[in-house]
């Protein structure tokens, strides 16, 4: 389900109006939500990305089963509301604390912990078709930017190639109407898991030396990360190569980069990059580049079970990353990027980045 971004303000009055009328009209007072679960998600061979079905569910106030998420729905939005009307800007965690109190009469609080008010959060960003930065909530800041760019951050310009050892910090909203390209020479984007790897590449200028951006997400990549990756592929036009740990935690960093993840299929088409590419590590590069063997990891049982469950996914179908899967178990290892170094400290951004980049030698 792919819609056009809709207003917040509108949406959450919209919402708002819709329940009181019910009232009025002596009605079940309801909430329509698009139904998030596994039955509703699919993989979009057209657009590569996992999508968001037209299913939907209902939310009343006087099912029992419903009552509590009713309750919370209408905090939140609520919330949400009143933080864009202040014109201010402020975390998750600062929600869950504004909404939870308890309530009068009882001992019952609106909210326990912040695992119920995050997916009550997601709820209302799918049901209004934004995002919660669109809202004026965000995330902790997560990830790093250095190479050949000028952002305007919040009216502040940045210059990623001046940002020391630390690099440009991504925010965690990254929507054009906070953070502007102003400039940008670079041929492409290099999105690196470890922030480890991220410095050696910072300290040696690679980024300098190759012409491109490079992004570290941290791991797992934050919602800002994706979404900044996705809008220098689609605004700047520039391609996106992933380099993770090869293993299997590593390709799922990449595939949830690529086609977006299940949990945030409504906003796959912000957040995914169905053009992306995976530059390495493999474990077929062991051989290739004659990595010691004393440096790779053998499976273990988890890494079994998930590589075998990945064999099936459907953006793992393609022949190269079967042959890839297969070839990690048949040989029984894995091995982490730092693995790299035992070919010498540079080996990665004198030798290995260049010739993968040089030769294509990617996976889909």
């Amino acid at each position: 389900m792919k819609r056009g971004q809709a207003n917040p303000v509108e949406s959450l009055n919209k919402l708002g109006k819709d329940i009181v009328k019910q009232l009025d009209e002596l009605k079940n007072p309801d909430v329509i939500l698009p139904v998030r679960t596994l039955s509703n998600i699919y993989f979009d061979d057209k657009s590569k990305i996992i999508q968001l079905g037209d299913k939907i569910s209902h939310r009343t106030y006087l099912n029992v089963a419903h009552t509590r998420k009713f309750m919370q729905t209408l905090l939140v939005a609520a919330e949400c509301k009143k933080i864009i009307e202040q014109n201010v800007t402020t975390s998750i965690r600062d929600l869950y604390y504004a909404v939870k109190h308890t309530i009068p009469g009882t001992q019952e609080n609106t909210v326990e912990e912040q695992s119920e008010s995050d997916p009550v959060l997601e709820d209302l960003e799918a049901a209004l078709n934004t995002l919660r930065e669109q809202l004026h909530l965000q995330a902790d800041r997560k990830g790093h930017v250095a190479g050949p760019i000028v952002v305007n951050d919040v009216g502040d310009d940045i210059d990623a190639t001046r940002m020391g050892s630390s690099g440009w910090a991504i925010p965690s909203n990254v929507e054009p109407e906070t953070v502007k390209f102003k400039s940008c020479s670079a041929d492409y984007v290099l999105v690196i898991e470890k922030d480890a790897v991220w410095q050696r590449l910072n300290e040696d200028k690679f980024w300098r030396k190759q012409n491109c951006l490079i992004l570290t997400s941290k791991g797992q990549p934050a919602r800002g990360a994706r979404r900044l990756i996705n809008r220098l592929h689609t605004e700047l036009k520039l391609p996106i190569y992933v380099l993770t740990d090869g293993d299997v935690w590593g390709y799922y960093i990449y595939s949830v980069i690529k086609q977006g993840s299940i949990n945030l299929s409504f906003l796959s088409d912000r957040l995914g990059m169905p053009e992306a590419k995976f530059i390495g590590l493999t474990t077929q590069d062991v051989k290739k580049f004659g990595i010691p063997g004393n440096v790779t990891i053998k499976l273990n049982q988890g890494d079994v079970k998930r590589a075998n469950e990945m064999l099936n996914y459907v953006w793992f179908k393609p022949k190269e990353w079967q042959q890839e899967i297969n070839h990690m178990l048949k040989v029984g290892y894995k091995l982490e990027l730092e693995a790299l170094s035992a070919k010498g400290i540079k080996f990665i951004s004198e030798s290995y980045l260049p010739q993968k980049i040089g030769e294509k030698d990617f996976l889909p």
